[in-house]
This record gives structure tokens, C-alpha cells and sequence, in this order.
């Protein structure tokens, strides 16, 4: 009976655990996507990297302190902001007419 009431205690503490393993992997794979972008783009205005550096900062300090929302939010920012960056950069040349 104990052993039935221990494996359903663990059971259920995996459980709960799950989603914090899921936002935590969410927020290290968000700061890998943006080390990559800021790597591979490397035409991005100095002062656009300055301010995503220290967003990138921010995230990384709320990662450590376990604050994997707070990491999430600002690397889905961050994200969102290379995208735009991106797109404006290769959209500028495309029309000749």
C-alpha cells in the first residue's frame, strides 16, 4: 500500500515538474535562436545590438534567478524584434520598379 501511495506522490511530482522543465528549455532554445540570428545577420545597426545585448542580459539573469517567464517574455521580444529587422533588411532591395 505504501509502495502503490509512493509511486502516485512521484507520479504526480513529475507531473508538476514537466512544464517548469518545458519554459526553462523554451527560454534556453529562445537565447539560442537569437546568439544565432545576431551571429549569422551581423548587419544590424550597433546601437540595435547594444539594446538586444542587454535584453539578452536581462534574460539571462531571470533564467538564473528561475524566473523562466520573465526569460520567455524578453526572448520572444527579442525574437520578434530580429524577425522585423530581418525582413526590413531583405525586402529593401527587392522591387525595381
Amino acid at each position: 500500500m505504501k509502495g502503490t501511495a509512493l509511486s502516485a506522490l512521484f507520479a504526480a511530482a513529475t507531473l508538476l515538474a514537466s512544464p517548469v522543465f518545458a519554459a526553462d528549455d523554451l527560454c534556453t532554445m529562445n537565447m539560442q535562436k537569437i546568439n544565432d540570428a545576431m551571429a549569422t545577420t551581423g548587419a544590424t545597426s550597433e546601437g540595435l545590438d547594444k539594446a538586444m545585448a542587454e535584453q539578452v542580459d536581462k534574460a539571462k539573469a531571470a533564467q538564473a534567478s528561475g524566473d523562466t517567464k520573465e526569460c520567455i517574455a524578453i526572448t520572444s521580444k527579442v525574437l520578434q524584434r530580429l524577425e522585423k529587422t530581418e525582413k526590413g533588411s531583405g525586402s529593401a532591395g527587392g522591387s525595381g520598379a
